[in-house]
């Protein structure tokens, strides 16, 4: 704990070490750093009987943020073919890439990106569950989301439970309403 207090507090200048400035603190969450970022962080030094207000030395100028238009360029990028699985249902081959090789591309390519389980909802007979997905991608200029959904049996339990497996699914065709990997949806056409 005291090492935490070292890290949020210095002092204000070398000749009155016993009046502490606080420092910038940032969020693991990479929309709050992108937030912080945006906003002009300004410390106040007291001297003499005057406050003065200067701006901080600490705080990343240049960041994470990009506008809507390079992120979404990005996303559209093809996925390499180390990344993409195939896997048999119903008899057919399916090409895909697995949630948590998406989840990484997005942290590269839009790390103020948020996710969220919008609904779960089990079929009126119960032999099957459906999960509403949102992935929101926050830019300098704008912010933009995309729902889609997925379904599984629950009987099906060769991937982890059924609700894991249609929040996976749903969760990349989010991403992939967003341009990630949509390449493969055309590819299975051709």
């Amino acid at each position: 704990m005291a090492s935490l207090f070292k890290t949020m507090f210095k002092s204000s200048s070398p000749s009155s070490p016993s009046l502490p400035r606080l420092r910038s603190v940032y969020w693991i969450s990479s929309r709050s750093f992108a937030r912080a970022q945006k906003e002009r962080v300004v410390e106040t030094t007291p001297i003499g009987n005057e406050v003065v207000a200067e701006e901080a030395t600490d705080v990343p100028t240049s960041g994470i943020s990009r506008p809507l238009s390079e992120i979404l360029k990005e996303l559209s990028r093809k996925v390499p073919d180390s990344f993409i699985r195939v896997r048999c249902e119903d008899g057919f081959n399916m090409k895909y890439v697995p949630w948590h090789i998406v989840n990484r591309i997005m942290n590269l390519h839009a790390p103020e990106w948020s996710g969220e389980v919008r609904s779960i909802t089990y079929s009126p007979d119960g032999k099957s569950v459906s999960v509403v997905y949102r992935v929101t991608l926050y830019g300098t200029d704008a912010e933009i989301y995309r729902e889609s959904s997925g379904t599984a049996s629950v009987n099906d339990t060769s991937f982890g439970d059924p609700v894991q497996k249609a929040e996976a699914m749903a969760f990349r065709r989010a991403c992939a309403r967003l341009g990630l990997g949509l390449h493969l949806y055309h590819d299975d056409l051709s």
